[in-house]
């Protein structure tokens, strides 16, 4: 009888073993990155979009290469101190690497980066938890955008709807979402029936670092923050 490959006992041991070594060579490959580019920027995202932001480095893997996922492990490939950094000075862009961020290593030139990452936004649909940019709100009267077969749909995300002779009608004003607030799974869906995008995936240059010098982009930050971090 074929024995169950459900019941195949995985050791433990060596399921450690292999995240360790996948971790080793992500380092590695990092290490090897920032031997081979002349500069190195830490970025910071907001409403990241995976599709869009494929995109975007596609468009620059010619002449650069981007590092995002677990921070501690690309801080620990540059090193976290000047005791144990790969190059002079990039312990500097290794405390920097904190929450949504990521290492982008390139070729090109400082101006075109900063042209790049300054002008790169991408609006799409908001999901649910994001805060709404402005207030939407629908006063009563037909919604001529929904078919009927939309009505029973609409009633459940919590819209005061009916069927006025085959037309969608809203039976009293309703406020889809609040300036400032989070959105709900329900406000979420109704934005996007109305094609409004209020979520703009942008990128922000935190720091450049070159072997000749190192820059910090965000005016909150100076030298002090670096060295505390």
């Amino acid at each position: 009888m074929p024995k169950s490959k459900r019941n195949k006992i995985v050791s433990l041991s060596k399921t450690k073993k292999k995240g360790r070594e996948h971790k080793e060579t992500i380092v590695n490959t990092i290490r090897e990155a920032a031997e081979s580019y002349n500069s190195i920027y830490v970025f910071s995202f907001e409403n990241m979009r995976n599709l869009k932001f494929k995109e975007f480095r596609e468009q620059l893997k010619l002449t650069s290469r981007f590092f995002l996922g677990s921070n501690k492990v690309i801080q620990v490939a540059l090193g976290r101190s000047a005791s144990d950094e790969i190059r002079p000075g990039l312990y500097k862009v290794s405390k920097l690497l904190r929450g949504d961020a990521g290492l982008f290593l390139t070729n090109m030139p400082r101006e075109e980066v900063e042209n790049l990452f300054n002008k790169f936004e991408e609006t799409d649909f908001s999901r649910t938890g994001s805060i709404a940019a402005e207030k939407v709100e629908l006063l009563e009267g037909p919604l001529d955008q929904f078919t009927h077969e939309m009505e029973p749909f609409l009633r459940k995300q919590g819209m005061p709807v009916r069927l006025n002779k085959g037309v969608v009608e809203l039976v009293s004003d309703f406020v889809v979402c609040e300036e400032g607030k989070p959105l709900s799974p329900e406000s979420a869906r109704i934005l996007r029936l109305l094609g409004i995008k209020m979520a703009s995936f942008r990128l922000h240059l935190i720091c450049r670092w070159s072997p000749e010098d190192f820059e910090l982009y965000k005016e909150a930050l100076d030298e002090s923050d670096v060295e505390s971090a």
